[in-house]
C-alpha cells in the first residue's frame, strides 16, 4: 500500500491514479471490520440469549433436595423487611394489644387515615363506622357498629390487628395498606368513636360553626 502513494519523480501523474484506489482499499478494509466487530458483539448477544439457566421450579441434581431454588440462608432479612418493632409492625406490647400508638398521631395523619378509611373500610363500615356500609345493604355480613361498648373499649391494637389480619368475615388488608396507614385508620376509628359521644356544649365556637344547622 505504501508503494501505491510513492509519487514517481519521473510520472507526476502517478500519484493521481494510485491515491483514489489506495483511498477505496482503506474504506473497503475498514467495513469488513466493522462488519466483522458487529458479528462478533451479534454472536456474544446470542450466547448470553441462549446460556444455560434453570427455569422456575425447574429440579437440579446439583443439589441434595434436588430443588435448583435455594432457600434463604437463616437470619436473612431483605432491606427494609426487619420486623422487631412488635408494637409498630404487630400492634404488640409485651404480648397484649397495644393501647397506644407507635408514634405521634397529627391532624395530617387523621386526614390520612379518613382517606384510607374511605378507600379502603368505608363500602363496609360506612363512612360513619356504624357499619351500614354499601357491601352489607346489598346483602353481605353486616359489620357491627364502632360505637359498640366493647370496640370502645378495646385497645387501639385490637383495630391495627383486624385492618392487618381480618376478622370473621372481614379479610386482612396488609397487602393492601401500609403499615402506618393501618395506624392512621385505626386512630381515625377512635375519632368517629369519640365523635358519637361529644357534645355540642364540648366544641368551641369556631367547631360548632362547621357543625350542620340544627345540630344539639
Amino acid at each position: 500500500m505504501a508503494g501505491w502513494l510513492t509519487r514517481s519523480p519521473g510520472n507526476p501523474g502517478e500519484s493521481a491514479v494510485h491515491e483514489p484506489k489506495a483511498r477505496a482499499r482503506v474504506r473497503v478494509l475498514a467495513d469488513w471490520v466493522i462488519v466483522g466487530l458487529l458479528s462478533l458483539l451479534l454472536t456474544g448477544c446470542d450466547q448470553m440469549q441462549e446460556q444455560p439457566r434453570y427455569d422456575t421450579y425447574a429440579p437440579s441434581d446439583v443439589y441434595a433436595d434436588g430443588t435448583s431454588a435455594r432457600p434463604l440462608p437463616a437470619g436473612t432479612v431483605a432491606r427494609g423487611h426487619l420486623r422487631i418493632d412488635t408494637h409498630l409492625y404487630e400492634g404488640m406490647v409485651d404480648g397484649k394489644p397495644a393501647t397506644t400508638f407507635p408514634f405521634p398521631i397529627t391532624p395530617v395523619d387523621l386526614q390520612r387515615g379518613r382517606e384510607q378509611f374511605e378507600i379502603y373500610c368505608a363500602i363496609c363500615h360506612g363512612r360513619a363506622g356504624d357499619g351500614n356500609g354499601m357491601v352489607p345493604a346489598r346483602g353481605f355480613t353486616r359489620p357491627p357498629s364502632y360505637s359498640e361498648q366493647r370496640l370502645i373499649d378495646a385497645p387501639v391494637g385490637h383495630f391495627f390487628d383486624v385492618i392487618t389480619n381480618g376478622y370473621g368475615a372481614m379479610y386482612g388488608h396488609n397487602d393492601r395498606v401500609k403499615v402506618e396507614d393501618r395506624w392512621r385508620i385505626a386512630a381515625y376509628i377512635r375519632a368517629l368513636q369519640l365523635s358519637r359521644s361529644m357534645k355540642v356544649t364540648q366544641l368551641s365556637q369556631q367547631e360548632r360553626l362547621l357543625l350542620p344547622e340544627g345540630t344539639q
